[in-house]
């Protein structure tokens, strides 16, 4: 290995390890009490060496986004190119990939719906916003293909696929960003799976011929 190669790794380790002491931060403090240096400290890192990654906590709180959405994106191809799925099987195939990216990280699933909803992204570097717009309109536009898919076959109502599949993404997080908030309330109830059950089931029902 060369010495480029080297501090390429380097590089990539020391990036992880912020992105990980930054998950751990926001995970007790929240992201509006955190600090970049409530990170340094957990990553046993100078404030200095942090900005030498991230510009800012913006930055780095939406970064945390991305491995999520890379694995959304697999999951739902998944879905798409199952040849042995039947139309029918297809909202409940959607449905355990969502499920499994939740579990995958459900602090992350959570920092992610938070984030779209936020004034954070107009913080970000033009790179690092992109990167996220992109995965984010691939996701959709595979959940529309897999509806529209439906529809051809005739399984589905004849509506717009992007638009069902806008009403998906819209459902699960809401009921995520719903029912976490409602943990504030009451920690010891955990609705989550149930309601999304119930949600998916309603949407199939509505939108199945």
């Amino acid at each position: 290995m060369g010495i480029h190669e080297r501090k390429e790794r380097e590089k990539e380790r020391r990036r992880q390890q912020i992105m990980v002491a930054a998950k751990r931060v926001f995970s007790v403090n929240g992201f509006s009490k955190s600090t970049m240096e409530d990170i340094a400290r957990e990553a046993e890192l100078s404030p200095g060496t942090i900005y030498l990654y991230f510009k800012n906590k913006d930055e780095l709180y939406a970064s945390l986004s991305l491995r999520i959405l890379q694995y959304l994106n697999v999951r739902i191809k998944h879905v798409l190119e199952d040849r042995n799925l039947q139309p029918e099987q297809y909202i409940d195939a959607l449905k355990q990939a969502m499920f499994d990216v939740y579990d995958f990280d459900s602090l992350i699933v959570i920092n992610l719906f938070q984030l779209q909803s936020s004034e954070t992204l107009k913080n970000l570097s033009p790179e690092l916003l992109e990167e996220i717009i992109e995965l984010s309109r691939t996701s959709l536009r595979t959940m529309a293909s897999i509806f529209e898919m439906g529809i051809q076959r005739g399984i589905f109502i004849d509506k717009h696929p992007f638009a069902l599949a806008d009403i998906l993404w819209a459902l699960f997080s809401g009921i995520i960003l719903w029912e976490e908030s409602k943990k504030i309330i009451n920690e010891d109830k955990d609705y989550l799976k149930v309601t999304l059950d119930l949600a998916f089931e309603l949407l199939e029902r509505g939108i199945t011929r």
